[in-house]
C-alpha cells in the first residue's frame, strides 16, 4: 500500500514562495506518475502539475495558471516529488494534494483524480497579506 506524506504549506505573502514536498513510500516506483491537485473551498479539486517517469524517461506537466511560475520535480533516491511554487499569488490559495497513480498514465489522463490510485492528506497555502 502506497502512503503519501505531503508537507511544506504555510502563509506566504503575495509574490513570495513555498516549496511542497511528497514522499511515497511502500511501493516500487520504478515507473509512474505523480501529481499534485488542489482544491480551494466550495470549489473541485483541480489539476496543477504532474511527474511521470518511466525507467530513464520522465516528462513534467503543468496547467496553464501555473507555467512559468511552478517547477515539479522528483528525488529518485528519496522517492520524493517537489512543487516549487513562486511569485505566489492570492488566487493560489487552496489545500494542495499529493496524488500518485500505479503507471505512467497517458497525457489525457493526467487532469482527472479518478486516474490516480493514492492521495495525501492536504497542505493549506495561503497566499494573503
Amino acid at each position: 500500500q502506497v502512503q503519501l506524506l505531503e508537507s511544506g504549506g504555510g502563509l506566504v505573502q503575495p509574490g513570495g514562495s513555498l516549496r511542497l514536498s511528497c514522499a511515497a513510500s511502500g511501493g516500487t516506483f520504478s515507473s509512474g506518475t505523480m501529481a499534485w491537485f488542489r482544491q480551494a473551498p466550495g470549489k473541485e479539486r483541480l489539476f496543477v502539475s504532474a511527474f511521470r517517469w518511466s525507467g530513464g524517461n520522465t516528462g513534467t506537466h503543468y496547467r496553464d495558471s501555473v507555467k512559468g511560475r511552478f517547477t515539479i520535480s522528483r528525488d529518485r533516491a528519496k522517492n520524493t516529488v517537489y512543487l516549487q511554487m513562486n511569485s505566489l499569488q492570492p488566487e493560489d490559495t487552496a489545500v494542495y494534494y499529493c496524488a500518485s497513480a500505479d503507471s505512467r498514465l497517458i497525457v489525457s489522463r493526467l487532469w482527472t483524480t479518478e486516474n490516480y490510485n493514492y492521495w495525501g492528506q492536504g497542505t493549506q497555502v495561503t497566499v494573503s497579506s
